[in-house]
């Protein structure tokens, strides 16, 4: 059930003669129990885009559930504020607040922001504006591009790369950050698109931008500056269950084919670009394949050296120097072969980076030997040589995704 109060005429400019004029641009802000927050918000918001936006606007609360004085709030500031509405939903989630409120929206452009309002709203209009003009069909804020400026601790960063991170080796996400809260979307996608949503979460941003990317629409991405809020209150442990099994279900249908994308892709896809030059390898499957080889070729010459130095300087040092040698030409002919990345430009941080996945895979290494000598005082050579080669596919694995992900991103 959902009680929505509606706006007053809006826009800057009124003519009597003409009635109320839609809104172009409809920002959404899911609340649950923000009692103190709101007014504030609603208020900087409202004043930012009567200062700076040329088009008729809306503000719609979307309250989901709260158990606090929120509800009364966001209806005090309708009555105050003629551009702000109200939209009430008994049940929580902030994707399912968002997606109520998209689909009632009568707007030309949809978009959301948080009610904390990290985001400077500087971005709004570099948000909107390719989406009004036609050129994207969504547009999100990127925490995590070149001139993006960022104020958080270190552990939600930590965080967030890596939940970024693993979308783009499980998903093969092109989009450099689903969870900012600050996005917007064309009416006329959302309506195809919304419907094919499943998750009323936290979750939800990332659904949906992975299944517009699938159907080949254009996201395009807006560096924000972005302060982290104290006084959050997400369950990071639960959002990340949640997250997880998201993605799991995404990767299922991704196998599977559903849900069909064949008519959102035939509507707003893009066409094909021209035929990759010849020898640039491009695709998950053909990289993975020719990771796969490289890989095998690194891990014998791993266990090669490994071997000739072992009887001499100990399985330690031997494990070093042989990851060592083996990571610096695993990451020169990975460059080249499977990501297809030519010339001298960035190869010294390629290899650094390179050296800092190596660290990685040392530390995966080394820790297995350290574990298989403490549950067996005197391991076998083939044991050990066994535990190592285990180890060094897990080490492959994570290297895979870190090359993909992050070392040559702007390969694929």
């Amino acid at each position: 059930m959902t009680d929505v109060q509606p706006p007053r005429p809006i826009g800057r400019t009124r003519d009597a003669r003409s009635g109320p004029r839609a809104p172009v641009l409809d920002v959404v802000i899911p609340v649950y129990n923000e009692e103190t927050d709101l007014g504030p918000c609603v208020r900087r918001l409202h004043a930012n885009l009567t200062g700076t936006f040329p088009y008729p606007f809306r503000i719609t609360v979307a309250d989901n559930a709260s158990t606090d004085a929120t509800l009364d709030v966001a209806r005090a500031l309708a009555a105050e504020l003629p551009e702000v509405a109200v939209l009430h939903l008994d049940e929580k989630g902030r994707g399912g607040a968002l997606r109520a409120a998209w689909t009632a929206s009568d707007a030309t452009v949809l978009a959301y922001t948080d009610v904390d309002l990290s985001t400077d709203l500087a971005a709004l209009l570099p948000l909107v504006a390719p989406l009004l003009s036609g050129h994207s069909d969504l547009a999100i804020g990127t925490r995590l591009s070149d001139g993006a400026r960022v104020v958080r601790g270190a552990k939600r960063e930590w965080i967030s790369r890596s939940y970024n991170l693993l979308l783009r080796g499980t998903l093969a996400a092109h989009f450099s950050d689903a969870q900012c809260g600050f996005k917007a979307i064309r009416k006329d996608v959302a309506e195809q698109v919304l419907p094919l949503v499943r998750d009323t979460g936290f979750f939800f941003d990332t659904e949906l931008l992975v299944l517009a990317q699938r159907a080949g629409l254009r996201i395009h991405e807006v560096p924000v500056d972005w302060v982290d809020d104290p006084d959050s209150r997400v369950d990071i442990r639960a959002t990340a269950a949640a997250d997880l099994k998201g993605i799991a279900r995404l990767a299922q249908g991704a196998i599977t084919g559903r849900p069909s994308l064949i008519a959102l892709r035939a509507q707003f896809g893009r066409g094909p670009l021209p035929p990759p030059i010849p020898g640039v390898p491009r695709g998950l499957p053909r990289q993975l394949a020719r990771f796969a080889i490289v890989g095998v070729l690194s891990t014998l010459a791993y266990l090669a050296l490994y071997a000739v130095l072992r009887p001499g300087t100990g399985a330690q040092p031997a494990n070093l120097m042989a990851l060592l040698l083996t990571a610096v030409g695993n990451t020169a002919v990975n460059r080249r072969l499977t990501f297809g990345v030519r010339g001298r430009a960035h190869a010294v941080r390629h290899q650094f980076q390179g050296i800092l996945i190596f660290a990685l895979g040392l530390g995966m290494t080394s820790s297995s030997l350290v574990v298989l000598n403490r549950v067996e005082q005197h391991p076998s050579r083939a044991l050990e040589m066994g535990v190592l080669v285990v180890t060094n596919l897990a080490a492959t694995l994570v290297r895979f995704v870190l090359m993909r992900g992050w070392v040559f991103r702007a390969a694929h």
